[in-house]
């Protein structure tokens, strides 16, 4: 069982938490964003035309996230009645560093390598997510988790612009040596697996499993009983309808979301011509507004509302793609950059702490796993729809763009289902759930 607490945790440990958002932060900026996705396009799979290679990275990205789904809801069941988060995070976090590194040995033609460890490090990458993210009840009460979650986004930024800004200097230097993409790149990568790991470190030092193992009922494994403990939160859907709205809607607006982090650098690179220094810049830039805006909007949340906070987010991501459309120029492409950075930071840091608030005490990793659920089904459906659309136009990025623009738009409309207070009013009310008494005070 989960301790909840009424109180913020130490500042140390807070912090600690937050880390593991700056360790992390590298490989969605390096890999999906700035570096290997353009790479991976335009050298890896360079053969191919009509829009095949960028068809063929949002085959893979969807491919890594099928598992997620499939599994972190299960996974987070799982570290709930173990009280097992901690060793959980500590296999991903081990697992993405590996596999990032190993991306480097993937050369010009290799598209089934680099597709595997790429699949490979997102799954990891993906669940560590969804783990970290299941501390955040206990480490702040409801009234405080908007402030906290911005914090740790907030703080991952800087971890991506700290990464970025490494990446920057040495591709610079290797561009002033005379090397090829495929000289330099690779280090890159090399770069971003050392930071994931030295990064994570305070967060295995100092971040507490306040949780308490539950024991098994006679008969049973932890996989059958995860199912269980699924079916029977499923079950109890009416119970918790404002966390399903909110879970739909979620993974509505996230299609779009996910299209922008996988595709920025590959619309910057195809449309804009963007060189590989020029996209590290740009998604330097978005990095630091994306760090205001999830540090600003989480002080916002917790006075605005996390309902109201994200309509405003999901307008400015509107706002920023409808510009990116129309823009010709590379200074107009710039002012859209910081536009969807605002909208970046905000909109995630809100919709974690939502999930957060919503979650019943005891059962934040379960929750979290539907929350993780709910992204990576997102994080297929986008990407996926954008590259389809890119080979059905023959390459036409900017059609694949405003097709992005309606999941934003669709989001909204759900968001405004939702209501806050009878979300949090349902998340304290027990349901009857199997297993022991035990488990009924943990609901």
């Amino acid at each position: 069982m989960t301790e909840v607490t009424d109180t913020l945790a130490p500042k140390k440990e807070i912090f600690a938490w937050a880390m593991y958002d700056f360790a992390n932060s590298g490989y969605t900026t390096v890999v999906l964003t700035a570096v290997y996705n353009a790479y991976f396009v335009g050298v890896i799979a360079g053969s191919m035309s009509n829009g095949a290679g960028t068809l063929l990275w949002t085959i893979a990205t969807s491919i890594a996230n099928i598992c997620v789904l499939v599994g972190q809801p299960v996974i987070g069941a799982i570290a709930d009645h173990r009280a097992s988060k901690k060793q959980f995070l500590l296999i991903t976090t081990l697992g993405c560093v590996v596999a990032t590194a190993l991306l480097s040995i993937a050369g010009p033609g290799e598209i089934v390598l680099a597709m595997v460890l790429l699949i490979l490090s997102n799954i990891m990458f993906a669940s560590g997510e969804a783990l970290v993210a299941a501390f955040l009840p206990e480490l702040a009460p409801s009234r405080d988790m908007g402030r906290i979650s911005g914090y740790g986004w907030t703080v991952g930024y800087l971890g991506g612009l700290l990464v970025l800004g490494l990446c920057l200097t040495y591709v610079t230097w290797a561009q002033g040596q005379g090397q090829e993409a495929t000289q330099y790149v690779p280090v890159t990568l090399w770069i971003t697996a050392v930071a994931f790991a030295a990064g994570a470190i305070p967060t295995f030092i100092w971040l507490r499993e306040r949780a308490q193992p539950l024991d098994l009922i006679p008969g049973t494994g932890y996989f059958s009983e995860a199912f269980g403990r699924l079916r029977q939160t499923l079950s109890h859907a009416r119970h918790y309808r404002d966390l399903f709205r909110f879970l739909i809607a979620l993974a509505v607006f996230y299609c779009g979301i996910h299209t922008v982090i996988v595709l920025a650098a590959v619309y910057a690179h195809e449309v804009m011509g963007f060189t590989t220094q020029d996209s590290i810049m740009l998604i330097l830039v978005v990095n630091i507004t994306a760090a205001i805006g999830a540090f600003v909007f989480g002080y916002v949340q917790d006075k605005l509302g996390s309902v109201r906070t994200l309509v405003l987010t999901l307008l400015i991501w509107i706002l920023a793609l409808v510009f990116a459309y129309f823009t010709e120029t590379r200074s107009m492409f710039w002012v859209v950059a910081n536009l969807v950075g605002m909208a970046l930071g905000s909109s995630q840091s809100a919709g974690r702490a939502l999930v957060g608030q919503f979650a019943p005490p005891g059962r934040a990793g379960e929750f979290f796993g539907l929350w993780s659920f709910a992204t990576r089904m997102a994080a297929i459906v986008g990407p996926l729809s954008y590259g389809l659309v890119t080979f059905a136009t023959h390459g036409n990025h900017r059609i694949a763009l405003a097709v992005t623009t309606i999941f934003f738009i669709s989001g909204i409309a759900l968001v405004l289902t939702i209501s806050e207070v009878r979300g949090k009013t349902a998340a304290l009310q027990p349901v009857t759930v199997r297993d022991t008494p035990q488990s009924e005070v943990a609901s």
